[in-house]
């Protein structure tokens, strides 16, 4: 081929390899390395043709699967800017909505990945737009988009924003399926959750009841507790703890003794009871919610996630009872570590251990549990991943609690680049971060590094406004006291101890 081909038809041939190799998705490192060659190819002719945005689009789906998540997103977003202006020349819409859709939604999943949520949902309404454009498109899956959409939403607990995406997913199932459809149920389920977020709770009701009707019609019974979990989570997230215990004690009899359901309608009993301040009944519900995951896992290992655990955990952590949120957090790590495909999660898992270590002054194991969550990210997702951030930060604090402000100013260092370019420099978690710098520094007696990041901050609070108030006014008052220490004029000392 190489010898039968000019450059423009094996650049097109590499990316034609490169594609069945994406479908079968187990070989992405090849597929990359036929894309890249597709792309030099393209390069070298017409960086503006549908075949670059094709290749890009490749190698960004294929960077993604590696977890190389900044090349990903680098790949992804120069396949869009050519696609745009493609359209702008008056391209083929038809040719272009296709291409620009796949870009936009592995755009959105990588962004996901990268924890910039809010960036990606406006990527995933524009994937809906496109689909709704291509009159070629199956209803059904413009039902599913709409329905997804919503369900983004709501995980962000914008249930304004959710409604008419869920609304238009009950419209397009119920023209195709009818008004009986499991699909149908579940935008119903959905639409409970939003009404009751939006506090229209006689919608939610009318919802719940239609959804009921609906199992009951085709036999599934056995599924009904999921719609009354969603309404008890959300009650808890709004702060109606009552009438979550209420919901959820109602439900309890409806499942299976044994059940990973029983055991989610435990713990969540559990949190609200603790956000009640009740904690025997807390920790009497969770030691039965505990009791069932341990034989579930041990029946049918892996069946218990990741998230559970953690919820359960911070549930203890929430009544200040670290040593057993670290007991299980070690238990599941301990399951985790030998896991390939769970390292992002093991990262996760000994970065909670070490935050409630930090907590319990257990200083140095938390620094060893830091570590090793750090080499697994860096390792999984290279060593700008927006989760080092927190990482790096926690390793500071624990740094300046050894009174070793030289190390604690790297790892803040490392953090704030980070977390600058995830979350923004204004975000306070990036704030925190030049806020410590600036007392490591202080505690190093580099005091005009540490008023230049103290004035740092100053600016990125200020920027917040009237909300903001209390914090500005407390930043002004560290400046001062650095600029009367550097002129050697205060015996009072600057504040080292860095903020969790």
């Amino acid at each position: 081929m190489e010898s039968a081909f000019d450059e423009k038809e094996l650049g097109l041939a590499c990316l034609k390899v490169g594609l069945k190799l994406e479908r079968q998705a187990a070989h992405p490192k090849i597929a990359l390395a036929f894309a890249n060659r597709a792309l030099k190819i393209f390069d070298s002719t017409d960086e503006s043709s549908l075949p670059v945005a094709k290749t890009l689009h490749l190698m960004g789906f294929a960077s993604h699967a590696l977890a190389r998540l900044n090349d990903s997103l680098g790949y992804l977003n120069r396949a869009k800017k050519i696609l745009e202006k493609l359209e702008e020349e008056g391209y083929s819409v038809h040719e272009i909505i296709p291409v620009l859709h796949a870009v936009l939604l592995q755009l959105a999943n990588t962004k996901m990945a990268m924890g910039r949520r809010e960036e990606a949902l406006v990527d995933l309404r524009r994937c809906l737009e496109l689909k709704e454009m291509a009159l070629d498109w199956d209803r059904m899956e413009l039902g599913e988009a709409n329905q997804d959409l919503a369900k983004e939403y709501i995980a962000d607990l914008n249930f304004k924003e959710a409604l008419p995406f869920c609304l238009k997913a009950l419209e397009i199932h119920k023209a195709l399926l009818g008004n009986n459809s499991g699909k149908v149920a579940y935008d119903r389920r959905l639409l409970q959750v939003i009404y009751n977020g939006l506090e229209e709770h006689e919608k939610a009701l009318e919802q719940t009841e239609l959804s009921k009707k609906i199992s009951k019609n085709w036999g599934l019974s056995s599924d009904m507790p999921g719609a009354v979990i969603d309404a008890g989570n959300i009650q808890i997230v709004l702060g109606k703890y009552d009438e979550a215990i209420t919901t959820l004690k109602g439900v309890v009899p409806q499942t299976e003794k044994e059940s990973l359901t029983r055991a989610i309608v435990l713990m969540l009993m559990a949190k609200a009871f603790c956000n009640q301040e009740k904690f025997e009944d807390s920790k009497r519900c969770l030691e039965i919610s505990c009791g069932i995951l341990e034989r579930i896992e041990t029946i049918s290992p892996g069946q218990v996630s990741v998230g559970l655990y953690m919820e359960v955990s911070m549930v203890y952590e929430t009544m200040n009872d670290f040593e057993t949120a670290i007991l299980l957090l070690k238990r599941l790590l301990a399951r985790l570590e030998n896991l390939r495909q769970e390292q992002h999660s093991a990262g996760s898992v000994s970065e909670r251990i070490a935050r409630l270590l930090l907590l319990t002054g257990k200083v140095l194991e938390a620094i060893r549990y830091l570590e090793s969550a750090a080499e697994r990210l860096k390792e999984r997702f290279g060593a700008k991943y927006f989760g080092l951030g927190s990482i790096y930060y926690n390793l500071g604090v624990a740094y300046m609690e050894l009174e070793r402000p030289q190390s604690a100013a790297q790892m803040f260092e490392a953090a704030k680049d980070i977390m600058d370019v995830s979350l923004g420099p204004h975000h306070v978690d990036s704030i925190e971060a030049c806020q410590n710098l600036s007392k490591a520094y202080g505690a190093m007696g580099s005091y005009p590094l540490a008023m230049e990041f103290q004035q740092r901050v100053i600016d990125a609070w200020e920027s917040h406004g009237p909300s903001a108030r209390d914090e500005f006014r407390e930043a002004h008052r560290l400046l001062e006291q650095l600029k009367k220490k550097a002129l050697g004029s205060s015996t009072d000392e600057v504040p080292t101890k860095a903020s969790y």
